[in-house]
């Protein structure tokens, strides 16, 4: 709905608009009349990095892992956040995105997703802050990590949910699902948690979703929640979209790819079904493999025809 001011044809407001232009309105027009809250820009950074395994004949397990900053500064002095910032007067959503994007990988031409704008009143103690969240994946061979103006160091830290408690109750309109779930980061030396829980409703045709968080350790403002909501966007995605491609470099084995698809949706495929699944997706480059200690393996890059226009 488009705010007009008093609908009233008989007040005075809807009066003075009538009898001026919209250049003299625009003229005197006061953004005082309105409080302004401020708007500010989340990054959540995805990327594959694989450990060194003792055993160099063993392919490396790739692990997702999110980047997080530490905070320099109050409030959440010392505790970890996504990259962010505050969005200019003079920039777009996507323009302050980007610019924080490049401020803490050093990259600017990457996959990048808006997923969800965040406006819980209390989310930021300083004053009411609403944050539009993005979701950017990098192939973590052309990262360069550095610290934005507000923090004190930029690190990589794996994930991983386990489920507390679920309860379904089915009804005559539809459905209530209940799920409680921890949530661990850990980048080696600092463990941080949260438990979420959601609950989503199906009433007739309309489905609506909650988000809440608890005993949060070492996670600055509601980022446990928006943590929590990309991953499950993300996992739904690669089960029916190419996103998981934007974390391959641009040339990689068959193997390679489906190791990523499996941490990302957490499940072990068939390499059998999973090569008919991504058949139209991929090419042959021509190319083979030269790591020492594994059989040569054929190279594929994405199919060009499988890019969006």
């Amino acid at each position: 709905m488009t705010h007009t001011g008093n609908s009233d044809p008989n007040s005075l407001d809807h009066q003075n608009h009538v009898n001026i232009s919209e250049q003299q309105f625009l003229e005197t027009y006061d953004p005082g009349d309105f409080e302004r809250p401020s708007v500010t820009v989340d990054m959540l950074v995805f990327t594959i990095r694989s450990e060194t395994q003792e055993n160099y004949r063993k392919l490396a397990e790739p692990e997702l892992q999110l980047l997080l900053i530490r905070r320099g500064g109050h409030p959440y002095m010392g505790q970890w956040a996504l990259p962010g910032g505050f969005v200019s007067m003079q920039e777009s959503l996507e323009d302050a995105a980007r610019r924080e994007l490049f401020t803490e990988t050093g990259l600017d031409d990457i996959y990048l997703e808006q997923l969800y704008t965040w406006g819980d009143v209390h989310r930021d103690p300083r004053t009411r802050v609403i944050s539009c969240s993005y979701m950017a994946l990098v192939d973590s061979s052309e990262l360069q990590l550095q610290a934005g103006d507000d923090a004190s160091e930029a690190d990589w830290f794996r994930m991983e949910q386990r489920l507390l408690e679920e309860k379904r109750h089915i009804h005559e309109r539809g459905r209530v699902t209940e799920r409680r779930v921890q949530l661990i980061l850990t980048n080696g030396t600092e463990e941080l948690s949260a438990v979420i829980e959601t609950k989503e409703t199906l009433e007739g045709r309309v489905r609506s979703s909650h988000i809440t968080m608890n005993e949060v350790q070492g996670i600055a403002f509601d980022h446990a929640k928006i943590i929590y909501y990309a991953l499950e966007r993300l996992r739904a995605k690669v089960e029916y979209t190419d996103i998981a491609f934007n974390l391959m470099p641009e040339t990689f084995t068959l193997t390679a790819l489906q190791k990523v698809y499996e941490t990302i949706s957490g499940k072990k495929l068939l390499a059998a079904a999973f090569r008919r699944k991504i058949a139209d997706w991929v090419i042959e480059t021509g190319e083979y493999t030269g790591n020492a200690g594994h059989r040569p393996s054929r190279l594929y890059r994405l199919n060009p025809e499988r890019l969006a226009p």
